[in-house]
């Protein structure tokens, strides 16, 4: 069963009122634990947890990229923290649907601390971050896997002219659930040729997602949708185990959510809206994961995941995999020390400029070396 269907099972505890014994014995182990009968949470002042962090805790530079073109234009919302050299891997960030880029927050900041040459390029989607307008003026909230790969590839190239640099870096593609599809999408659709040196999938495959989607509508009914307070958003996401780190969950939670005018707070992408492209998203992703170029990763929660088009081409060695069991969903959130080494560790094995290739023949024999 996937941590969908799972988080879905649990929720019937949610119709409980808050004074039922059942409501009031159920532990942090349970998706339900801290939902009411109200749709909102209210956290003990025991349990507050500590004031929200910054986007410049984790990454060195926020940009608005403005673009313009035939069918409308974009304005698209990116964190950076630039390579320290142009020989450097850039590593482009992918989040999940309803998320954002300060998912990969804790874990762009491992990854620097063990691989401080690297880049980091956190993009946000249209509808999650960034705003695209059509002809019209209209805001244009199309979703479709192969638009939301484009956006990602116009993000980087915008942000590599807007840098000045003369050229892209070594890219790795990495995306966490939606954000795994889309970066499977560019590398088998060839956007960046030679340029990119692999991608990383983080807890999707297109077997258990499409299993999933059965269930997400009523998955998404049991969500509170308004919260007092970011504190209580925050508490919401550690104590139903949505997110399992709390200082993560601080970094965040509050980029997924609006104030209103009354003072709570919504959520800012309507996931029930979207359902006409959840199948889009994830049809066909293990043949397109499989038959890309480039490297490839896939960690996971659970083995449970895999679907068998992917266990055959484990089985055949076609892509590296790691099992992180301890973790939910959001893995980069919930360990992200063991993602960024995962990651890390991938891209130093499979990164041809830090080969050291034996000396050739001819420049022996210059050298008057016998050979």
């Amino acid at each position: 069963m996937s941590s969908i269907a799972k988080a879905f099972a649990k929720s019937k505890l949610a119709s409980l009122p808050p004074e039922s014994p059942l409501y009031e014995e159920e532990d942090d182990s349970s998706s339900a634990s801290s939902m009411s009968s109200t749709g909102t949470v209210r956290p003990t002042s025991s349990q507050r947890p500590a004031p929200v962090v910054s986007w410049s805790d984790y990454y060195a530079q926020e940009l608005y990229l403005e673009h313009q073109s035939a069918d409308g234009n974009a304005k698209f919302h990116v964190y950076l923290t630039p390579p320290a050299s142009f020989k450097a891997p850039l590593l482009v960030l992918h989040h999940g649907a309803g998320s954002s880029a300060m998912s990969f927050a804790l874990c762009a900041l491992e990854i620097r601390k063990m691989y401080p040459e690297a880049g980091i390029l956190a993009v946000e989607a249209r509808d999650h971050g960034s705003v695209v307008y059509g002809p019209t003026g209209d805001v244009n909230n199309d979703l479709s896997i192969h638009v939301l790969s484009r956006d990602m590839i116009d993000m980087l190239e915008l942000t590599a002219a807007k840098m000045g640099w003369p050229e892209l870096p070594t890219i790795v593609l990495i995306g966490h659930s939606l954000g795994g599809a889309v970066v499977t999408d560019a590398a088998k659709q060839g956007y960046l040729g030679n340029k990119l040196l692999g991608y990383a999938v983080l807890d999707v495959v297109e077997g258990s997602a499409m299993e999933a989607l059965k269930h997400m509508q009523a998955y998404l009914g049991t969500r509170p949708k308004m919260f007092p307070s970011l504190e209580a958003a925050i508490e919401w996401h550690i104590r139903s185990r949505t997110l399992r780190n709390p200082q993560s969950a601080r970094a965040s939670v509050p980029s997924l959510l609006f104030q209103t005018p009354s003072g709570s707070w919504a959520w800012r992408t309507d996931l029930s809206s979207t359902e006409a492209y959840w199948e889009n998203w994830f049809g066909g992703m293990s043949s397109k994961f499989l038959t890309a170029k480039g490297a490839k990763l896939l960690l996971l929660a659970g083995t449970d995941r895999l679907d068998k088009e992917l266990t055959i081409g484990q089985m055949q060695g076609k892509f590296q995999l790691q099992v992180f069991p301890a973790a939910g969903h959001f893995l980069q959130e919930d360990l992200p020390e063991k993602t960024a080494e995962a990651i890390v560790e991938f891209v130093k094995r499979n990164d041809r400029s830090t080969l050291i290739l034996p000396p050739k023949v001819g420049d022996l024999l210059k050298q008057g070396k016998k050979v």
